[in-house]
Formats: C-alpha cells, sequence, structure tokens
C-alpha cells in the first residue's frame, strides 16, 4: 500500500478488527481519528494509536466533524451477536451504516470502505465457491445476515461521483486477540453447548485479522466504487480441524459431540420460533445464524480481490495459529 492516505476515520475502532486497522494505519503514517461511545472504547482505540472521537452510530454532528478532512473512512462498527431486539440490530447495522454515508457526504470524505460479511449470503442452502454474483437471499438466516445485508446495500447505492463506496467481505475473521468469534466458541464448550453438525468435517474459509486489514487497506487504495469484494486466506480449512486447533491455541478442546444437520434444524427452527413467539429470556439453544454460516460447508472466492486490488493474503493460517500458541506460552 502507498502512502497516499493522510487521514482517516474508523467506526468500530475498539473492535477486534478495528483495534488492528487503527494499528496498521498508524504504522503507515495515517492520522487517524476512531468513534468511540464509551471510557472503555475511548480508551482501546487511544491505546491503538488513535484520537477518540466520543459518541455513537446515532451521533451524525460528532461523526461528521470527526471524518472533516479524512481521506477514507472505515466503517467497522456493527451489532455482531447471533440473536437480539430486531429494533436493535436495524437502528445500529442498517440506520447507522446510513448515518456513516450521510456524515460523510457532509464532511466531504471522497472515500467510504464498508466492512462486511460473508454471512450476508447466508440463506439455508451451503454457500460454495461463491464469488460476488452470489445473489443475496430471499429470506436471510437471522438479524445478523438480513441487517449486515440490508446495510451493504446501501453502501454501495451511496457510491457516487463524489463518494466512492466499497464493501469488503472477510468470512471467519480470526487471530491473535480475537475479541468476537473466539470467547463465543470458548463459552459454548465450557457451557456444554458446543457441537459438531454432521461431524463438522467440510470446507470452510476463513480470513485471519491481519488479512481483513490488508484487504481493507487495498479497498481503500483501489477499490472499484459500487463494488464488493470477497478476502480470504486462500486455501480452505476442513471446519472441524481448523476450529479444534483455534480453540487449542487457548487450552481449550471442543470435544466430540455430534448431531445431525436434520435434527438441528429442527432445533434451530423450532428454538427461534419459540423464543419469538413467547417473548423468552436469552437466546435460543441454537440461532439459525449459527447452523447456517458455521454449520455446513461455506467456501468463498476472493479472485477478484486478488486481480483488482492487488491483495495476496500474506499470513498464512499455519502462521496465525503458530502466533497464537506462542502467545498462550508467553502469557
Amino acid at each position: 500500500m502507498s502512502n497516499s492516505l493522510g487521514k482517516a476515520f474508523v467506526t468500530g475502532g475498539s473492535g477486534f478488527v478495528g483495534r488492528n486497522l487503527i494499528g496498521a494505519l498508524i504504522e503507515r503514517g495515517v492520522i487517524v481519528s476512531a468513534l468511540a461511545r464509551s471510557d472503555a472504547a475511548i480508551a482501546a482505540v487511544e491505546a491503538a494509536g488513535a484520537t477518540a472521537i466520543r459518541g455513537d452510530l446515532d451521533s451524525l454532528e460528532a461523526m461528521r466533524d470527526g471524518m472533516t478532512g479524512c481521506d477514507v473512512v472505515f466503517h467497522a462498527a456493527a451489532v455482531v451477536t447471533l440473536w437480539g431486539d430486531p429494533d436493535y440490530f436495524h437502528r445500529i447495522n442498517v440506520r447507522g451504516t446510513q448515518n456513516v454515508i450521510d456524515a460523510a457526504k457532509t464532511a466531504g470524505v471522497t472515500r467510504l470502505v464498508h466492512v462486511s460479511t460473508e454471512a450476508v449470503l447466508a440463506g439455508g442452502k451451503p454457500i460454495v465457491d461463491a464469488d460476488e454474483t452470489w445473489p443475496y437471499p430471499r429470506k436471510p438466516a437471522g438479524l445478523y445476515p438480513l441487517t449486515k445485508g440490508l446495510a451493504e446495500q446501501r453502501v454501495l447505492a451511496a457510491n457516487s461521483a463524489q463518494l466512492t463506496t466499497v464493501a469488503v467481505r472477510p468470512p471467519l475473521i480470526w487471530g491473535r486477540g480475537d475479541s468476537s468469534v473466539l470467547p463465543q466458541l470458548i463459552g459454548a464448550v465450557r457451557a456444554g453447548r458446543w457441537t459438531w453438525f454432521d461431524g463438522g468435517h467440510y470446507a470452510h474459509t476463513t480470513t485471519h485479522v491481519a488479512n481483513v486489514v490488508e484487504g481493507l487497506l487495498c479497498a481503500a487504495e483501489r477499490g472499484r466504487g459500487g463494488e464488493v469484494y470477497f478476502i480470504s486466506d486462500g486455501e480452505t480449512a476442513d471446519f472441524r480441524d481448523f476450529i479444534s486447533a483455534y480453540l487449542n491455541t487457548q487450552g481449550v478442546s471442543p470435544g466430540d459431540k455430534s448431531v445431525p444437520m436434520w435434527l438441528a434444524r429442527i432445533v434451530a427452527s423450532g428454538g427461534e420460533w419459540a423464543w419469538r413467539t413467547f417473548k423468552l429470556k436469552g437466546e435460543p439453544p441454537l440461532p439459525c445464524t449459527v447452523l447456517y454460516v458455521m454449520g455446513q460447508k461455506l467456501t468463498v472466492n476472493d479472485a477478484k480481490a486478488r486481480r483488482e486490488l492487488g491483495y495476496e493474503g500474506r499470513m498464512t493460517r499455519q502462521q496465525g495459529l503458530a502466533e497464537m500458541n506462542a502467545a498462550a506460552e508467553i502469557s
């Protein structure tokens, strides 16, 4: 990446992707401001090297002021839970994204890079070797796929001569310092809720956080307006082998418990129906999002990003796992 970016604004800067992105931008001499809605978030973005702008995705004025003079906005903030209040999902993921777009336009920013997800394609059937032409599902598998898909569509529709908008889709983000997926996996194992579906041996695409950051920076430099780009670690993994190795870096074993996919579908759909109908507290035992994003084959093709953006995916799976094992030994 060249040094053409002088100043950047980041939403979601205290999150897993955001912290790593801020660090990479700072290393390249970019001046970074980041939206932060709490004292803890302010501390996290400042520790990463950014100037904190207090506010949230409803804070249009704060975002506009923080974005003024920026060359690019990276939008990484989102609700990433598997279950919850539909209004909250829509407020943060959809209306929040629209607020980011509106603030960027008002501030005169010329480039917006949106952190999307492969989950926008989740609708039941396996996603196999999907490229950017794969259609959105008629019925998304949960609030997260639904609202992230709507957010992505708003970003792409906002592309114009004044504001170039690009969406990047990294599947299954992982790596050292994971504060999103890994804690949920560990929690499920320790609570006795983890199970494989049909044995867990199916192909799955992953993306190390360092590769996510590389892809975002490439998109900021070279992404075509109104376009989506998949990025990944390249070679696919066996899901069970990868998740087992990932958990093992933390001294956690997922075990061998497995259920047939047909039974998992019944449990997932029945559980969600019961929780919605009777407004039960907490979340159902098996949200559909988990089943259709992590419970079956899911592979994507990132040839477009490699061809158009010069994306390489430099961090290998072996290097990433070795890094986590080394960190665990030190701690």
